[in-house]
């Protein structure tokens, strides 16, 4: 059997570090590159070079190491992605003193030899275009609620009680109400009143920015099928945007166990003696935790077979924290279930059958 080439990359902003290691985590040869599109060609160049079969392993494959990652995928080469508390745990463990880029490619090729769960990347992994949309407009939203916080602010310094003419200053009318009381006080005292103004401008374009990202969000989900997905009571298109751009392709995780420890939904246990009891789970992925707790949150309040779910945990005992945490863990399982549906129903039919049979 022919030894096997593992290519250790870490990733940076402007330089890419690589180690090849034989099956044994022997240095067969080292490069460095930078990370313009010239040098991304000699980093596969210099691969493709070694010796078959190899596999690359990449620290950030899907954020600094995503271009090369793409290179390296185009050519048909396997990469798997390695995730920074194991590159970490293996510099604390190596006999390697102090850190550098060199010596971290080394422990990744290392690391992949090592662990046979690291994920593999393919075009599903890397297709961030889903996931950019959500992020972005979340940043908006939270930039909304600041400038928002800061205009109420300004206000109660303006008009006192300017609450009883705005309200919240969540509309186009509130804001337009609001614009009428800073001009008004433009003379008594232009400072909050030229401030005030600014953040109802600035409110006005946040909240047509958001629209506009709320309009390419739906626009992507329409270019696949995802009604099992949005059947789903309490899961708008904003919330199935958001786990779909943080779950990529849902059969990478083989079970719906693992999606949800993925998504820190699979409650710790925590039992002693007599007590049997399982605590929060704090890690995973957080996005895609509120999601599932935006769900359970909405079932909670309306939908009726949530409702006797959370009564029957309660009727076991457990506090009502443990039982939308329960929740929560069932959810994961049907959105898991959902997206495998809508991947097989994206999925073309096969040679010989008919429309209507696939």
């Amino acid at each position: 059997m022919r030894d096997v080439i593992t290519v250790g990359i870490d990733a940076h902003s402007q330089v890419h570090a690589a180690a090849a290691v034989d099956s044994r985590g022997r240095v067969v040869a080292q490069l460095e590159t930078g990370t313009d599109r010239s040098e991304l060609g000699r980093m596969l160049t210099w691969v493709q070079a070694l010796p078959v079969p190899r596999e690359i392993a990449v620290e950030g494959a899907k954020g600094f190491g995503r271009p090369l990652t793409l290179l390296l995928l185009a050519a048909g080469e396997e990469v798997v992605d390695v995730p920074t508390h194991l590159t970490a745990h293996g510099r604390r463990t190596s006999r390697r003193r102090g850190k550098d880029d060199e010596g971290d490619a080394i422990i990744i090729a290392r690391v992949a030899i090592r662990e046979d769960t690291l994920p593999r990347m393919d075009a599903a992994h890397l297709n961030t275009d889903m996931k950019l949309l959500v992020d972005a407009r979340d940043q908006l939203v939270q930039e909304q609620i600041r400038v928002r916080n800061r205009l109420h602010a300004l206000l109660i310094g303006l008009c006192p009680g300017h609450r009883a003419v705005t309200g919240a200053l969540t509309s186009k009318a509130a804001l337009q109400r609001a614009r009428v009381l800073a001009m008004k006080e433009r003379t008594s005292d232009p400072v909050r009143a030229h401030l005030a103004l600014v953040a109802i401008r600035r409110l006005t374009a946040l909240g047509k920015e958001t629209a506009e990202l709320g309009v390419l969000i739906a626009n992507q989900l329409r270019q696949d099928t995802h009604e099992h997905l949005l059947a789903i009571p309490g899961v708008g298109q904003l919330t199935a945007a958001k786990i779909l751009g943080e779950t990529h392709d849902a059969r990478h995780f083989p079970s719906a166990a693992a999606f949800a420890a993925h998504a820190g939904s699979a409650p710790i246990p925590a039992s002693s003696g007599n007590t049997t009891r399982h605590r929060l789970a704090r890690g995973g992925n957080r996005q895609l935790n509120r999601a599932l707790y935006t769900i359970a949150r909405s079932q909670a309040r309306w939908h009726p077979d949530a409702r006797t779910y959370l009564a029957r945990k309660r009727a076991e005992g457990k506090s009502a924290a443990e039982a939308r945490r329960c929740l929560k863990r069932h959810l994961a399982a049907v959105v898991y279930r959902a997206m495998l549906r809508d991947l097989q129903a994206q999925e073309p039919p096969r040679p010989g059958t008919t429309a209507a049979a696939a």
